[in-house]
């Protein structure tokens, strides 16, 4: 497993700290499909790293994330265990969708991150 320092020096892109409301959909690691209410906790144009997730997954499964009207699929690049069984996942964009989550994040900088609106369901 890779240090923070690591994934820093191999990540391309900045993160830019932003929580949404999402739903995800996929199969955890027992091989049960599942459907639960999750957030971003910050998100770049390929990937994203979310929390709230209830469920143990593997590396390199695949999610969706419905975001308003959006359906994006991703990898499982990571995962970490938090108190219980409360887990934050890291998540690889499968598609080369230019502004996937309509945020316009290529041009954000972590000091100028967008505002989000929370308005409204995932």
């Amino acid at each position: 497993m890779q240090s923070a320092k690591q994934k820093k020096c191999n990540r391309k892109q900045d993160r830019v700290k932003a929580v949404l409301p999402v739903r995800v959909r996929g199969t955890d690691a027992d091989g049960s499909a599942f459907e639960e209410l999750a957030h971003t906790l910050d998100l770049t144009t390929t990937g994203a790293r979310l929390g709230a997730i209830h469920r143990n997954l593997k590396v390199r499964d695949t999610l969706v994330v419905l975001f308003r009207q959006r359906r994006l699929e991703f990898t499982v690049i990571w995962t970490r265990v938090l108190a219980g069984c409360e887990y934050q996942v890291g998540l690889q964009m499968l598609s080369n969708s230019s502004d996937p989550w309509n945020l316009n994040l290529s041009q954000s900088t972590p000091q100028h991150a967008p505002r989000l609106a929370t308005s409204g369901a995932a």
